[in-house]
């Protein structure tokens, strides 16, 4: 195993306020070394999704330290943590967040933008291509089945070439068969680029894909087991 790319030190997070205020993460400690998965699993409302959110710098935390990359990703303002988080963490979501009144194109483009790579759009067509959506560069989302839709948002997360990618249930609103390709994907891709992986979903099969398994219960990291790196 390699350098921890991500450090989580006895985190807190705490969310809403007054009476309604909900202790979620509490006192989460986990290190993932450089280019490899890490599957989070554990019922709905174990800490996971935030967890995950407060390593994408999301979510603020509470107490406790969190690095990616050598970076103390608590510690940055707004304006550095999002040229950070632009930079250095891809994420994808269960419900795709395209843009939908941008193209395909356009949509995987928009981050190397805000970046301003000159080569956006150049970049953002290799990445489509490479999620096999070289047909797709001017549809629209909705003219885009939920299959394609996840693969431009992989695009879209992976264009600016992160050292870590986040997916928070990334086959949850795909069927069976979709799911299992787009899954296929998402290893493939970390795995070529090298790229560390922190993955949560509700199924079992799609965790142990990941090379170590996390399990949240009450806030709490409770288990840690092995999974099954995928073959090359």
């Amino acid at each position: 195993m390699g350098e921890p790319a991500v450090v989580f030190e006895n985190v807190h997070l705490s969310l809403g306020r007054g009476a309604a205020r909900v202790h979620i993460l509490k006192g989460v400690s986990l290190a993932i070394a450089q280019g490899e998965s890490v599957g989070l699993v554990g019922p709905s409302g174990s800490g996971k999704s935030t967890f995950l959110m407060a390593l994408a710098g999301l979510e603020r935390i509470e107490s406790g330290a969190i690095s990616v990359s050598g970076t103390r990703v608590d510690a940055l303002g707004e304006d550095a943590l999002a040229r950070f988080r632009g930079a250095h963490v891809g994420v994808v979501f269960q419900s795709f967040h395209l843009i939908p009144t941008m193209t395909a194109l356009e949509n995987v483009a928009l981050p190397l933008e805000l970046a301003g790579d000159p080569r956006a759009f150049g970049k953002a067509a290799e990445e489509l291509a490479g999620v096999g959506l070289k047909d797709r560069f001017a549809h629209y989302p909705a003219q885009l089945s939920g299959g394609e839709q996840q693969r431009v948002a992989l695009a879209r997360a992976l264009a600016p070439r992160p050292s870590l990618l986040v997916a928070d249930e990334p086959t949850g609103n795909l069927d069976a068969e979709t799911g299992a390709a787009a899954a296929d994907l998402i290893f493939a891709l970390q795995r070529e680029r090298g790229a560390t992986l922190a993955l949560v979903t509700h199924d079992p099969k799609l965790a142990a894909r990941c090379g170590r398994v996390a399990r949240f219960a009450s806030g709490r990291i409770v288990e840690e087991t092995r999974g099954r790196e995928p073959a090359l």
